[in-house]
């Protein structure tokens, strides 16, 4: 199911929507101001992003436009209490999908939320092939190689590889890694996660000088180039 970024400052509608998201499957972290939603979208990537336009520290529209200049794929859905006509223009200008004025049915919500999805759904290409550097995946036919080299991986090292390379220079956390590749939640008592990326380090970069998976401390793993 979908992962949702939700950035609202009001705890009672923070609450109402994380509920009924959560009970229909949705996945959410919370943010609740814009400050917090640059952080979260700097260390991982959502389905979809809920924004309001009335935040503590910068106007959601504004905040809409900055993500914009980063983002171009992810959809946003804007929420605010002005039910203007130009509220709504500005909204859109800025770079936002779909606007929903407060207060709203949860089931309207809902029901925008599946229509972004379905549409995100419908228009993304289908890229088979990822290639960072000199390093390349096949996703078809599950052929890794470096620099023209292939590189044997077991199922799960490739789908991890998979995840660093769909997600270049950006930070993932080994929570992020554990619910995309294992399908579970991270249990910090543990340190699978950084045995696997151990492995693949292993695999990818013997004998080649730059290094390709970089540790952040305290935050996770991120895949840049290292010149």
């Amino acid at each position: 199911m979908a992962n949702i970024c939700l950035v609202e400052d009001e705890q009672k509608v923070s609450a109402f929507i994380c509920k009924g998201l959560e009970e229909h499957g949705y996945k959410l972290k919370v943010a609740k101001d814009g400050a917090a939603a640059k952080g979260l979208l700097q260390t991982a990537d959502f389905d979809l992003l809920i924004l309001d336009v009335m935040l503590p520290d910068i106007n959601g529209i504004e905040l809409c436009r900055q993500i914009r200049l980063n983002d171009t794929k992810t959809p946003i859905l804007m929420l605010t209490a002005l039910d203007q006509v130009q509220n709504k223009v500005s909204g859109l200008k800025a770079g936002a999908d779909d606007y929903l004025v407060k207060p709203f049915h949860f089931v309207e919500l809902l029901a925008r939320i599946e229509a972004l999805l379905r549409r995100q759904s419908v228009n993304a290409p289908e890229d088979h092939t990822l290639i960072f550097g000199d390093l390349k995946l096949d996703t078809w036919s599950s052929v890794a190689e470096r620099a023209g080299n292939q590189i044997t991986l077991t199922a799960k090292e490739f789908a991890l590889l998979e995840l660093f390379m769909r997600h270049p220079n950006k930070v993932l956390s080994r929570e992020y890694i554990a619910e995309q590749v294992w399908k579970i939640d991270f249990d910090t008592g543990t340190n699978f996660i950084d045995v696997y990326v151990n492995y693949l380090r292993n695999k990818i970069e013997k004998g080649f000088k730059n290094k390709l998976i970089h540790t952040v401390i305290g935050m996770g793993y991120i895949l840049k180039n290292d010149k």
